[in-house]
């Protein structure tokens, strides 16, 4: 049962071999000439066979110069690979892992590996599209140049851009959030044979991760707890946690999560309205606070120096309705318009 286990533990962690090569120019160079040199001995061994002159060993050099010209010499360019800076492939020999080519430069490989790509796609929008070959109008060699630069797996950062998703926070309230997720190849021998696609694997790994860090958190900070963590209050923090999740699940797939950040945050339509009433209500109470502390710190201060400048004497009656008055006015929501007493104060 542990061997079982072993082999299976083996099969999911695949090692990135790097694929033996040589210089491609040369190769190209010495194939051409020997392909040249095939012709030239075509011709010789044709006219040695006609004359008789070498027997047998023309006949085995006419049949050497048919092989290499029409076999041999057009197998050895299959063999040849450019790659671009931050490109790499994934070869198999006969169904067997041979390795991964990257660099960038001209190579020769063994012409009988098979360069291998699931996903022949580049996300930027999280939408999967399918690899189309070549489109209509191209003619065979841009057909056959689209299909090989298919099988080129970058190593470059890419953009991972999912479509919004709506999922409960952890009050159990609706949210529509989007996030953008920086990510790259590290491992081109996991990429390939661990998933069967791992552009769609990231996409729905990221989808997954978004809902299990989000049913964690409220959408905003509840009541005068100012140290709660929310959506919209923590980003940072949520990022960081994040990017840590969705490592931890594409692992298996050789892939490095450089950065995840939420791009879009909104409750969902359905309570948009309501949620945007409370708030509007909690900024109408903690306005109206403010106001009244403010207005009576303003009634204690003229009270205050009515009484140390000896202007006038009130009874308790009289300061009673003078407070009440200016609370009125410093609190109310229109201008106060004034009553002029002409007469006594009693």
């Amino acid at each position: 049962m542990s061997k079982k286990l072993s082999a299976n533990e083996k099969q999911l962690h695949y090692e990135e071999i790097k694929a033996k090569a040589v210089n491609g120019m040369a190769m190209l160079l010495v194939n051409i000439l020997l392909m040249i040199a095939s012709i030239v001995g075509f011709i010789w061994s044709i006219g040695a066979v006609e004359e008789d002159k070498y027997g047998a060993f023309g006949i085995v050099v006419l049949v050497a110069c048919v092989i290499y010209f029409s076999f041999i010499g057009p197998v050895l360019f299959a063999g040849l690979k450019v790659l671009r800076p931050k490109e790499a492939l994934v070869l198999t020999l006969f169904g067997r892992y041979y390795g991964t080519l990257n660099g960038e430069g001209f190579f020769f490989v063994n012409p009988f590996v098979t360069a291998i790509n699931p996903s022949t796609q580049q996300i930027s929008t999280g939408t999967i599209m399918t690899g189309q070959d070549a489109a209509p109008g191209k003619n065979a060699a841009q057909a056959a140049a689209s299909k090989a630069r298919s099988r080129v797996i970058s190593l470059k950062a890419m953009t991972l851009n999912n479509a919004k998703q709506k999922i409960n926070d952890q009050l159990g309230n609706p949210v529509i959030i989007g996030i953008v997720v920086i990510w790259r190849v590290v491992n081109t021998a996991k990429a390939i044979f661990n998933v069967d696609n791992y552009t769609e694997y990231l996409s729905i790994q990221c989808d997954s991760a978004l809902r299990d860090i989000v049913r964690l958190y409220p959408y905003d900070i509840s009541g005068d707890n100012d140290n709660e963590k929310s959506l919209r209050g923590s980003s940072t923090e949520i990022a960081e946690r994040l990017t840590k999740e969705i490592q931890s699940r594409v692992d298996i797939a050789g892939l490095e999560i450089m950065e995840a950040r939420i791009t879009h945050l909104s409750y969902a339509p359905e309570i948009a309205a309501a949620m945007l009433q409370r708030q509007q209500a909690s900024a109408i109470v903690d306005a109206r606070q403010m106001i009244v502390e403010g207005a009576v710190g303003m009634v204690e201060m003229a009270l205050s120096k009515l009484n140390e400048n000896d202007i006038v004497h009130l009874d308790e009656e009289r300061k009673a309705a003078m407070v009440s008055n200016l609370l009125v006015v410093l609190c109310g929501n229109r201008d106060a318009q004034p009553v002029v007493n002409s007469g006594s104060l009693y």
